[in-house]
C-alpha cells in the first residue's frame, strides 16, 4: 500500500485511498474511546481529541508524511487514554487529578463571586446558562453547580419547581414507550412480534382508522393499550 507511506508523489485514487483508510480508522478509534469522550469532553477528553485531530489531520494534506506513524501514534494515544479511564475508575487520586470537584457559582440567590473566578465564568455566561435553564430570576436558585465538563446543574427554590402529581398524592400510570411498528414506509418485524401482532393487523387497522397503507406512512407507534398512532407523508 504506497499510498501509506510517504512518498514524493500521490495519485488522486491514492490520495481517496488515504483519506477512506483515515475516515475508517478514525470510526475506530472513536468507538474505541466510547460514548463519554464524544458527548462529555473533559480535560482528558479534550486533550485526547485535539491531539487526535492533529495527528490525523496532517497526512491527509501532506504527501510527504505518510499515514503509518500517525496510525501508530493514534494507537499508542488511545490505549493511554482507556489507561487513564481505568485509573480514574481505580484509584480516586489520580481522578481528583485529572478531573477537577464541582464548584458552586450560586447558593441560596446569592452569587458566589469566588466560585465564577475559579470556574472562570463570567456574570453574562452564568446568565446566559440560567436563562437556558428557563430561570429569569437568580433569587429562585438554590444551588447552582459548575460541572467538570464544564455544564452548569441548577437546582430551583422548592417554592418555584414546577407541580406535579406526587404534590397532590395522585396517582399515575407507569411510563410506556411506544413500540415503533413503521418506519418510512417500511415494517419493523422485530417490534411487531414483540407485541404479538401481524402484518395483517397492521394493514386493516392502518385501512380503518387511517384509509392509507403501509407505504405512506412515516412513522407508525403502538402503546401497550393498543393506541396507534400513524404519522403520513405530507
Amino acid at each position: 500500500m504506497d499510498f501509506f507511506q510517504s512518498q514524493e508523489t500521490l495519485t488522486t485514487i491514492e490520495w481517496v485511498l488515504r483519506a477512506v483508510v483515515a475516515f475508517v480508522f478514525l470510526i475506530i478509534v472513536a468507538k474505541a474511546l466510547g460514548q463519554r469522550a464524544i458527548s462529555q469532553l473533559r480535560l482528558l477528553d479534550f486533550v485526547i481529541a485535539l491531539v487526535i485531530g492533529n495527528i490525523i489531520a496532517h497526512p491527509l494534506s501532506d504527501e510527504n508524511l505518510g499515514l503509518k506513524g500517525s496510525v501508530t501514534t493514534t494507537t499508542v494515544l488511545v490505549t493511554l487514554y482507556l489507561g487513564g479511564i481505568f485509573l480514574m475508575l481505580k484509584w480516586p487520586w489520580f481522578r481528583r487529578l485529572v478531573t477537577p470537584p464541582p464548584i458552586d457559582l450560586v447558593r441560596d440567590g446569592e452569587i458566589i463571586y469566588k466560585g465564577l473566578k475559579k470556574a472562570r465564568i463570567s456574570i453574562d455566561v452564568l446568565l446566559e446558562e440560567l436563562r437556558e435553564e428557563k430561570v429569569e430570576d437568580v433569587k429562585k436558585v438554590a444551588l447552582a453547580v459548575w460541572e467538570a465538563d464544564g455544564k452548569i446543574s441548577v437546582f430551583l427554590n422548592s417554592q418555584y419547581n414546577p407541580i406535579t402529581p406526587a404534590n397532590y398524592q395522585m396517582v399515575t400510570e407507569p411510563f410506556d414507550l411506544p413500540k415503533l411498528i413503521i418506519k418510512e414506509g417500511k415494517l419493523e418485524s422485530k417490534e411487531l412480534k414483540q407485541i404479538n401482532k401481524d402484518v395483517e393487523w397492521v394493514v386493516s387497522n392502518l385501512k380503518i382508522q387511517y384509509q392509507t397503507d403501509i407505504t405512506n406512512v412515516l412513522l407508525a407507534t403502538i402503546d401497550k393499550k393498543e393506541n396507534l398512532k400513524v404519522f403520513l407523508y405530507k
